[in-house]
């Protein structure tokens, strides 16, 4: 299956912590911070996004949001596959490798 190419940067997951969850909510970032137990910096890095979301940032907003831990990673990694993806844009492997043969004998062997 081809993967899907995005003509734009996948949304932040401080971006969608703001929109979706904190501005609704009226949640400052104080009180947020206050409530996942980090510094208020730490929280406004992440919601303007300088800052990308670690997974242990990520298992606190799911406990204090409801939501889990596998939807706030899955955001930062859609990020950050885009990054990798732009960063090697002009890169090219010193050597490719094709993958082993399928070896049916081995399966069949008793």
């Amino acid at each position: 299956m081809a993967a899907l190419r995005q003509n734009r940067r996948p949304t932040m997951p401080g971006a969608i912590l703001k929109a979706h969850y904190m501005e609704p909510r009226r949640i400052s970032v104080t009180a947020m911070a206050d409530a996942l137990g980090l510094s208020r910096k730490h929280v406004s890095q992440i919601v303007n996004g300088h800052k990308r979301l670690d997974p242990t940032t990520a298992a606190r907003l799911a406990i204090v949001l409801g939501t889990t831990p596998r939807f706030w990673m899955n955001l930062q990694a859609a990020v950050d596959e885009w990054d990798a993806s732009i960063e090697i844009a002009d890169w090219t492997p010193g050597a490719t490798f094709a993958p082993p043969a399928n070896n049916d004998s081995a399966a069949t062997a008793t």
